[in-house]
């Protein structure tokens, strides 16, 4: 750990009180503490309020008699909705930019850097606390300049910074808070801060206090501290498992074995949670990334011999870890069981009291999750789960334009859950006579199961069900259905009026932008259960969202933006947003076959070696004409999207058994060699990795198809080809002209004027056949594989 600067952080007087201001004229804009705008600079605030419309409801309690905010600041004039809920604040708020800083500079101020997102809770609750404090923000705007940032927008701020924090604390989280000079570099941090002392944390104007008071008094110490941070974040250091930039290095040998895969599995095994799934305990995670490898383990094992040994057979163990997490979920207060979708994490570890905003990466990788298992086990209910969540996307985070919105906040009406949870009473009122079974199933208790209300999860099995109150035969339904008037039908009706009712409820906040990263998730998500569901309507949603991706955030040079809002595309893509977005169109591609979204995955990768890729390995988060900070970021780890590294990894390995081109693969080995020693270590953190080196050690199959993707004998022969869950094969399918495009298309002829297929492993093929049972057996031989 970085030592950073020593505060000392005396309580302060009552005397400093919060009082309300003064209410300033209204043709004139001051914040307390702060100097008034300049006149263009009032001109363009106010411009920018009445430009909101008069539907307009300013965030904020600082409100004149007729409704209109008392403050405003510089962040009205942003895209974020995460900032535009902090442009009433009494806070002199900036948007990080050269503008912040230069002041910063010419004031000999230090910078006051706030980093967050929309959705987070403790994020409003510092907000309510402090920014719109009169007092606190009085002393902000006096001795630093402010400056705020929307970590979805900026990941590459948020990771320097974050890094900086947990370097001298040893944690980190969200809002979080530090302290620079005005060159951009940390000297102290922290994350939430309240507004008087307690749980062991200092106010926050205590925090300010002494910060000012070591800027002022000692200079010299506070910028040693600031010098030896920066130093440490451009060198690497950083909490967790590994450091930002893993210096280890590893021979191919060393990389390259089927011993890393073994060990991360055995990992997981030894740390699994039988009781409640998953890993860890509360706050509970999905880890959909760890699941997925597992789920790819379990591909192709031969439990036979386990069989009868009073052993539990190795595929079975790990098909039971999946689901012993999945049905948890499924089941739990985590998932929306009225709406469908999911929460992002658990407070507790039994899965029942999420943190309740739904965040779009979230759901996109447990929708593949869950349609993979399905697909592995038949288990219906997998199926249902992520048909759900794509349903819940489709209608309420599906924006007008085709693209996906980022999340949906926790709170309504000032209250964290108001809109998920119920009352027993509430229950009886839209059920009536139905309402002791729907809440028997669902865990409504009058004393409720959370703070006094109850968060609906499922308890109790239809069977259970059946016989506790009978299987309702020849009852009359309340829709006057009586063929299917089973628990299941009932419980089904039950949870549709009470979807109608709660609609009719204040909804929380949607964050409407929509960040490509999170959109090339959702598509690849979607896409693929349009081709394994056979779903039409999926893969028109997919094809939206691509078109939308492609046309409103692809700069004719054949740049990615990051995120895109009311009409307006802005910041640079990172790695991430390039590697995800190229993931999503090449699973549009095997549901499509269309070559325009294959060949634009490829540019867009083709962009990021030309732009992201470091000489010694691996890519930079930012690409080589990114704005100047600091560092420049190389975050490996995987949190709760897969790491930009990881992600561009597994793509460029899929497009080198797509086109055969050694660069691709070349990229991806040097970009796993530096993190190998670490994946079998620490696999939670690094599951993407998994996932990538994987389907660089197995045995992938490349299949090409030729012949017209809609004519009838291709499809037999893709039918074939699309059987199971398959992780480990690509596909092609074209006529021959395509193959300009698809390389795995070149010379490969339709035999006898039939669709013809094509199957190659490791650089060996097998005869090309136009029989779909023939094509079966191919590919149900079962190639050796690392186990």
């Amino acid at each position: 750990m970085v030592a950073g600067l020593a505060l000392a952080l005396a309580p302060t007087s009552a005397a400093g009180a919060a009082a309300e201001p003064t209410e300033e004229p209204a043709l004139t804009i001051r914040l307390p503490g702060a100097e008034p705008y300049p006149a263009e600079l009032q001109a363009r605030l106010r411009a920018a309020v009445d430009a909101r419309g008069e539907g307009y409801e300013p965030r904020t309690h600082h409100l004149r008699d007729d409704g209109s905010a008392v403050y405003v600041n510089r962040l009205i004039f942003e895209d974020s909705p995460y900032l535009i809920q902090h442009a009433h604040n009494p806070v002199d708020w900036y948007p990080w930019g050269p503008e912040a800083f230069a002041r910063a500079a010419r004031e000999d101020k230090p910078i006051f850097l706030s980093i967050g997102y929309s959705t987070c809770h403790w994020c409003h609750v510092m907000e309510r606390e402090s920014f719109e404090d009169a007092e606190i923000a009085r002393v902000l705007n006096e001795k630093f300049v402010a400056v705020k940032v929307d970590r979805e927008q900026r990941p590459d701020i948020d990771e320097i910074y974050m890094t900086a924090v947990q370097l001298t604390t040893g944690r980190g989280g969200w809002p979080m808070s530090s302290f620079l000079t005005p060159d951009g570099k940390p000297f102290y941090g922290g994350s939430y801060f309240p507004n008087a002392r307690r749980y062991g944390i200092p106010s926050f104007r205590d925090v300010l206090e002494g910060v000012a008071e070591a800027w002022a008094e000692r200079r010299a110490e506070t910028v040693g501290s600031a010098e030896r941070i920066a130093a440490a974040i451009a060198a690497g250091q950083g909490a967790g498992a590994a450091p930002a930039h893993p210096q280890a290095q590893s021979s191919d040998r060393d990389l390259l074995q089927p011993a890393i895969l073994d060990a991360a599995e055995a990992r997981l095994a030894d740390t699994f949670d039988w009781a409640n799934g998953s890993w860890g305990g509360a706050p509970k995670f999905p880890q959909p990334m760890a699941l997925e490898f597992l789920l790819r383990r379990a591909v192709g094992i031969d439990d036979r011999d386990a069989r009868g040994s009073g052993e539990d057979p190795r595929g079975t163990r790990l098909l039971r870890m999946v689901a012993k997490t999945l049905d948890a979920m499924a089941d739990g207060g985590i998932r929306d069981q009225l709406g469908g979708g999911f929460h992002r994490y658990s407070t507790d570890e039994v899965w029942l009291v999420p943190h309740f905003e739904k965040m779009l990466y979230d759901n996109a990788q447990l929708v593949r999750v869950y349609l993979h298992t399905w697909q592995l086990t038949g288990e219906q209910r997998y199926r249902e789960v992520a048909e759900s969540t794509i349903d819940y996307v489709a209608r309420d985070m599906t924006l007008r334009e085709g693209g996906f919105a980022a999340s949906e906040d926790a709170d309504s009406e000032g209250e964290e859950g108001r809109f998920y949870a119920w009352s027993l009473a509430e229950i009886e009122e839209v059920l009536g006579d139905e309402a002791a079974l729907f809440a028997t199933a669902y865990d409504v208790r009058t004393i409720g199961n959370w703070e006094g209300r109850t968060i609906l999860r499922r308890v109790r099995s239809d069977a259970q069900l059946e016989a506790l109150f009978g299987s309702g035969a020849g009852r009359e339904s309340t829709d006057g259905d009586s063929d299917s008037d089973g628990v299941s039908a009932r419980l089904a009706r039950a949870r549709r009026a009470l979807f109608e009712a709660r609609d009719r409820r204040v909804r929380p906040a949607r964050d409407d932008k929509a960040l490509a990263s999170w959109n090339g998730l959702m598509l690849a998500a979607v896409a693929e259960a349009a081709r394994v569901l056979e779903r039409a309507d999926y893969r028109d949603l997919a094809e939206r969202n691509a078109t939308f991706l492609l046309e409103r955030l692809r700069t004719r040079e054949g740049r990615l933006r990051r995120s895109w809002k009311d009409g307006r595309a802005t910041l640079n893509g990172y790695l991430e947003d390039y590697a995800s977005v190229a993931e999503g169109l090449l699973a549009l591609y095997e549901t499509t076959f269309d070559p325009r979204w294959f060949g634009a995955a490829r540019e867009l990768m083709d962009e990021a070696l030309l732009h992201f890729a470091d000489p010694g390995g691996g890519f930079f988060d930012t690409s080589d004409d990114h704005e100047e900070l600091v560092a420049r970021p190389k975050g490996v780890q995987d949190n709760a999207v897969p790491s930009g590294n990881a992600m561009a990894t597994t793509v460029l390995l899929k497009l080198a058994a797509w086109t055969g081109e050694g660069r691709y693969r070349d990229a991806a080995e040097a970009a796993l060699r530096p993190v190998g020693p670490y994946l079998g270590r620490h696999p939670t953190g690094f599951a993407q990795w998994l996932t990538a080196l994987d389907f660089a050690l197995a045995p992938v199959r490349e299949i090409a198809i030729a012949g017209d993707p809609g004519a009838a004998d291709t499809q037999r022969l893709l039918a074939s080809a699309r059987v199971g869950y398959r992780p480990h094969q690509v596909v092609a399918v074209g006529v021959p002209a395509a193959a300009e495009t698809i390389p795995l298309l070149a010379e490969r002829p339709l035999i006898g004027d039939h669709a013809t297929a094509y199957v190659c492993r490791g650089f060996v093929c097998e005869l090309p056949v136009s029989d779909p049972g023939e094509l079966a057996a191919q590919l149900t031989r079962q190639p050796s594989r690392p186990t």
